[in-house]
């Protein structure tokens, strides 16, 4: 029977392990600090407390709303409840031992010390732009496997700039773009870039800081937008022009050849209030979806031309082979003027939510091709025990 790690990070209102976070969730003015993991859910009860919202500048009186600017305490946004440890775990229990393996400050230890026969990682990590790799390279430098990608991807995806240069490098379509590093830089643009453009902190993910806001169609949008991130995140601001066509997000499960695109997941923009814009940011994810009132956003499988499906897969698996990607990753596409596919950004570490009726979208893409949560999580660790020449035998059903 195998032993199975399990590494992960968990919310700090359910967290109760020595050396982790504060057990309680914060209120008041600090309740905006505590996200669902990275996908909202629209029915669950795990939703966090929206700032007040206000509406648009130049929206009309019964226009969709927007959230005042967020501040950058959303610090523990990418980080799992408790309800998806324990699906995740009990989805790996299948294949022996499940050794909980949060990663607070004593994992290396306890790495160390338990040294399961591979890592089911999904941990988030702890702070700093390569906090991702942490999990990973502790895992290699104990020489014990793990599942999904290596440090260096897991580093290089975090970095959206530079994930859009080797996006670049090898063909890969992906919209032009300039990094800012501090306001002085805003006045030596590229200056190829059009209007509209779309700004984001550099090393973030969740739509944390992302609002409808970072839309900017001229340059004094532009500049006071770029001025806010710089000040709230402490980080740079990738500016990329703002592709108009339809937006997908594409699962893929598999290694090398086999790797293979699950059923297209595709934002339906029409769901949002009228008057908005067409960006699944903050507003979408946690003002206008609620529990007593669903925001209907993704459609799985994604209604379009097969011609057109073959487009978003193939570039799809172009990203996911340039960046390195192994086992599972998570690939954003849209289209540009000519409905041409665009690779947006790509995440190597998917959010993974076990309710079906949470707006999750790689689970929701497993389930359209007929696979369940749990067979969802015991692919990706399969699949990264043939990568280490593992065999894992089930010990229950």
């Amino acid at each position: 029977m195998a032993r199975i790690g399990f590494a992960y990070n968990l919310k700090p209102e359910a967290s109760a392990a020595p050396g982790g976070r504060p057990t309680e969730r914060p209120s008041g003015e600090d309740a905006g600090a505590v996200l669902a993991d990275e996908e909202p859910p629209s029915t669950g009860t795990d939703h966090m407390i929206p700032p007040v919202p206000r509406p648009a500048v130049g929206a009309a009186a019964d226009g969709p709303l927007l959230v005042e600017e967020m501040p950058a305490d959303d610090e523990f946004a990418e980080w799992d409840t408790q309800a998806t440890v324990d699906a995740v775990a009990d989805a790996l229990a299948a294949f022996g031992s499940v050794i909980h393996l949060e990663a607070t400050a004593e994992f290396p230890e306890r790495l160390r010390v338990e040294r399961p026969d591979i890592v089911f990682n999904m941990a988030e990590g702890r702070g700093g732009k390569n906090r991702e790799a942490h999990v990973p390279a502790i895992c290699e430098f104990f020489d014990v496997p793990y599942s999904g990608s290596d440090p260096l991807t897991l580093s290089l995806c975090l970095d959206k700039a530079r994930t859009k240069e080797v996006l670049s490098y090898y063909g890969v379509p992906t919209p032009a773009f300039a990094v800012v590093e501090s306001p002085a830089a805003l006045a030596v643009l590229p200056p190829g870039l059009r209007y509209p453009l779309f700004v984001k902190p550099i090393h973030e993910g969740s739509s944390k800081g992302i609002t409808e806001r970072n839309l900017c169609p001229t340059p004094a949008d532009l500049h006071a937008q770029v001025l806010f991130l710089l000040e709230s995140y402490a980080q740079p601001v990738l500016i990329e022009e703002f592709l108009p066509g339809a937006e997908f997000t594409c699962a893929v499960l598999g290694n090398g050849a086999g790797a293979r695109v699950l059923p297209i997941v595709g934002l339906n923009f029409e769901a949002l209030p009228a008057g908005a814009l067409p960006v699944y940011g903050f507003e979408a994810k946690w003002v206008w979806d609620q529990p007593d009132s669903p925001l209907d956003i993704f459609e799985c499988p994604a209604p379009m031309p097969h011609r057109l499906r073959r487009a978003i897969e193939t570039a799809t698996l172009r990203a996911y082979r340039a960046l390195g990607c192994r086992d599972w990753s998570r690939v954003d596409v849209r289209l540009d003027a000519d409905g041409a596919p665009n690779v947006i950004e790509v995440n190597p570490l998917p959010g993974i939510l076990p309710d079906p009726s949470d707006n999750s979208c790689f689970p929701k893409a497993a389930r359209a091709a007929g696979m369940s949560y749990a067979q969802l999580i015991q692919s990706c660790l399969t699949l990264a025990g043939e990568r280490h020449g593992m065999r894992l035998r089930r010990s229950r059903a």
